[in-house]
């Protein structure tokens, strides 16, 4: 499980933009990693365009924020184009970094269950130690929580 105070597991994910993304690579900025359910869909649309309205704050303090859910490198790309979102979406398909991190869990909607994301973040600071955790974030509020966390 991940813990603030402790270093935030590693990884190597795709970006929308076909590139390969190494966690510990982005060293020397704060980070905000975000986990969200599925691309396009009106709970991760609000909270991406949450960041993106709000995005020159956390580019004001050096921020570098990454979006990640289950979807391809080919949804991200059409949701971040739809949506002109100005920070990097990576692919988890196999859901291995969401089950590192813990936000892979089971979900009861209307009485189906189901695996997925558990709509959360992580803010990492810039030696790579998570300084925040928050879990089931809510999509309307999620950037300016996030952004107090960053202070």
């Amino acid at each position: 499980m991940v813990e603030e105070g402790k270093p935030a597991p590693d990884f190597e994910l795709t970006s929308d933009a076909g590139e390969r993304v190494k966690l510990s690579s982005l060293r020397g900025k704060p980070l905000v990693l975000y986990f969200y359910p599925k691309d396009d869909t009106p709970g991760c649309t609000t909270q991406a365009c949450g960041i993106r309205d709000d995005y020159s704050e956390f580019s004001d303090r050096g921020a570098v924020v990454l979006g990640v859910s289950p979807d391809d490198e080919v949804s991200h790309v059409r949701f971040k184009e739809k949506y002109s979102l100005p920070f990097a979406l990576l692919a988890d398909p196999e859901h291995e970094v969401a089950e590192e991190y813990g936000v892979w869990k089971e979900r009861n909607l209307y009485g189906k269950k189901s695996m997925g994301i558990e709509r959360s973040t992580f803010v990492i600071d810039a030696d790579g130690n998570v300084s925040k955790v928050m879990r089931r974030v809510k999509p309307d509020t999620h950037a300016a929580d996030v952004l107090a966390a960053l202070t």
